[in-house]
């Protein structure tokens, strides 16, 4: 009865900045930087919507794509400026749980969905004559749904565990939001076994999804090097360059530090190397993706320009 007492109780966030004028600073970008995301991500959901020129398989991903970075974002931001703006550091034992939950869900299906998108352009380079059976709207749907349950599981599962463990040391969590990795020290019971999940999590959701990538740009890399049209070498260099782009900036931090054994970690290094992933990633995805494709940039021109006609 004592163990479920300590389990039901609070938490305690101690947060990314300091309580003082810095700390402001920082919050009020980081408050820009959410706000950018939010927009550049709500902006290219409806741009892909609205315009039938990108109705393709590759852009509906990558509305997924921002559709995800949007509950990625919302996770943990929000829930940091408030209690910094408040000076509670507090979190419910629930409310810790549902956090984790949908930071793991967002985190492992958009790893999934990175390594979909880079299929993808894997088939439209290497195999073009097989591209409409291969990402047929069934196959991507597949593939987008596939994202989410799994994810989903594998979150609700590391969760489940999560909210079971003894809780019996201080519940001060040195993290800005409810990361399970940070919340295994406060635990009075040997936790290694879970430790070792974590590890085989990660390298199953992102190691291996990365690896995938990295094997099919290469194959994606070598062909387009072959191509005899310098338009068409021009344009998959420049759409294969921008989805490397937002793997590198995703996977490198994730997984060194899900990878490394706690002995190694510490969370000053844990926390900075999240804002990577948790709100630099989300704001920088819609930005890549539109100013670097000339597909975006036309749907945008034609969506704004639609805007003037309708002026009486």
């Amino acid at each position: 009865m004592e163990k479920w007492n300590q389990s039901s109780s609070d938490f305690t966030l101690l947060g990314l900045l300091p309580q003082n004028q810095t700390g402001l600073l920082l919050l009020m970008l980081i408050i820009f930087v959410f706000s950018l995301a939010l927009c550049g991500n709500s902006g290219m959901i409806h741009l892909i919507r609205v315009d039938p020129r990108l109705h393709t398989p590759m852009y509906f991903l990558l509305s997924q794509l921002s559709l995800m970075d949007l509950m990625y974002i919302s996770t943990t931001v929000p829930k940091m400026a408030f209690n910094f703006l408040s000076g509670q550091k507090s979190i419910s034992f629930l409310g810790c749980g549902v956090q984790s939950f949908f930071f793991l869900t967002m985190a492992c299906s958009e790893g999934l969905l990175l390594a979909s998108m880079a299929y993808d352009r894997f088939v439209a380079i290497c195999h073009p004559l097989h591209y409409p059976i291969r990402m047929s709207k069934i196959m991507c749907l597949k593939m987008i749904i596939g994202s989410w349950i799994l994810g989903s599981i594998n979150s609700l599962a590391h969760t489940v565990y999560a909210l079971h463990i003894p809780y019996c040391h201080s519940r001060s969590i040195n993290h800005f939001f409810c990361d399970v990795p940070a919340m295994l020290p406060l635990a009075c019971m040997d936790t290694w076994v879970y430790e070792y999940m974590v590890f085989v999590s990660t390298s199953l959701f992102l190691l291996l999804p990365f690896l995938g990538i990295t094997a099919s740009y290469g194959r994606v890399l070598f062909a387009v090097f072959h191509m005899r049209s310098k338009e068409g070498k021009k344009k998959a260099f420049t759409t294969c360059s921008t989805h490397l782009t937002v793997v590198t900036f995703y996977y490198a931090p994730f997984v060194y530090t899900y990878l490394r054994p706690r002995s190694l970690r510490s969370p000053t290094e844990d926390k900075i190397l999240a804002v990577f992933y948790t709100i630099l990633t989300p704001m920088l995805n819609p930005i890549i993706y539109s100013l670097r494709n000339k597909e975006v940039l036309g749907a945008m021109t034609r969506v704004l320009g639609t805007f003037p006609s309708t002026k009486p």
